[in-house]
């Protein structure tokens, strides 16, 4: 790969860098691995700090609009306080451990249009460049596939993906956003859903699954949207019915019902308080977030959906045009400083 040259605020001919990723997708909890290469520039240069950003492109909803942005989720020193010598090349190993909430952003090899990105910065002299920014692909855990399959065996279609800025209360979320899956309803639920978004809040002991119905007319009491979380240990796969569960927890969001007792063991759910003016459900933040320019996190895989496990139809082509201008961009903003 060619070096990205740093013509921020450490000026022209200072250090370059270029970070490497291990090949292949990883996991939410995962180990990320990769080396950064830096090239000395045209003298010596204390580096204070080699330091990778994970990067998101994130929607947040505003009262009169939806905006995109850029958040970033979590933040790793991989190598600080060196001299690098001018015209010295030097590699930086590292492995990294990701958010257990690291967003899926393909299935089976599909991409769903999600945009995660590893963003490299280099400290120099008091100033700082991000230098180098390359995509981060993400593949579902077990637990995550074994429910999406079950969806598409059950005959739910694939809709779109997206991030959603903001907190869905009554959860353990830690990242500032989370990940909608949207999917078309079954025949046998079409009559009262138009989508169900799916959301998986993943952690070291387990994984929520929030799941949200988009009503149709005269469905739900009340008039508001459906929403119901249940809990999954990840060492359940292996001898869960997907499809039974599955089915049981549509019946349980179509019905609406909160089953009895209070708490949400391990293969149960209950209803999450969801009511007029909280958004769908959840508390949305919109400080610190730019406009910007659409990136197609909604993938029109069309009626096919998630059949059989896989992603139905192939991701449009301007999803995936989109998705290398954002990175192609976010350099461009690291190289003007």
């Amino acid at each position: 790969m060619v070096f990205k040259r740093l013509l921020g605020s450490i000026g022209v001919g200072g250090p370059a860098v270029d970070t490497v990723l291990a090949p292949g997708a990883t996991l939410p909890g995962g180990s990320l691995a990769g080396e950064v290469h830096l090239k000395g520039g045209g003298a010596d240069f204390d580096v204070e700090h080699v330091s990778l950003e994970l990067v998101a492109r994130v929607e947040a909803e505003t009262e009169d609009a939806e905006h995109e942005g850029t958040v970033a989720f979590e933040r790793y020193t991989v190598a600080a306080g060196f001299r690098l010598a001018a015209g010295e090349q030097r590699t930086i190993p590292f492995s990294v451990t990701l958010p257990w909430e690291t967003p899926v952003t393909e299935l089976h090899g599909q991409p769903l249009g999600v945009v995660l990105g590893v963003r490299t910065e280099l400290g120099v002299a008091g100033a700082r460049d991000k230098g180098d920014l390359d995509p981060l692909t993400v593949r579902p855990l077990p637990a995550q596939e074994a429910i999406l399959e079950a969806f598409g065996q059950l005959g739910f279609g694939f809709a779109s993906a997206d991030l959603e800025y903001g907190h869905i209360g009554g959860t353990g979320q830690q990242l500032p956003f989370h990940q909608e899956i949207g999917i078309t309803p079954s025949p046998q639920y079409a009559h009262a859903v138009e989508e169900i978004e799916v959301t998986f809040l993943a952690a070291p002991g387990g994984m929520e699954v929030v799941l949200e119905a988009d009503k149709r007319g005269g469905a739900f009491a009340g008039g508001h949207d459906a929403l119901t979380r249940f809990t999954v240990a990840h060492d359940s796969v292996t001898h869960t019915d997907w499809n039974t569960e599955v089915d049981s927890w549509v019946r349980r969001l179509v019905e609406h019902r909160v089953p009895p007792g209070g708490g949400a063991p391990y293969g149960h759910g209950d209803a999450l308080p969801h009511g007029p003016g909280h958004g769908h459900g959840h508390d949305h933040g919109h400080g610190g977030h730019r406009g910007g320019p659409g990136v197609g996190t909604a993938v029109a895989a069309g009626a096919a959906g998630l059949a059989v496990g896989v992603v139905g139809g192939m991701v449009a082509a301007e999803v995936v045009d989109e998705v290398g201008d954002f990175f192609e961009g976010e350099e461009d903003e690291g190289d003007e400083g």
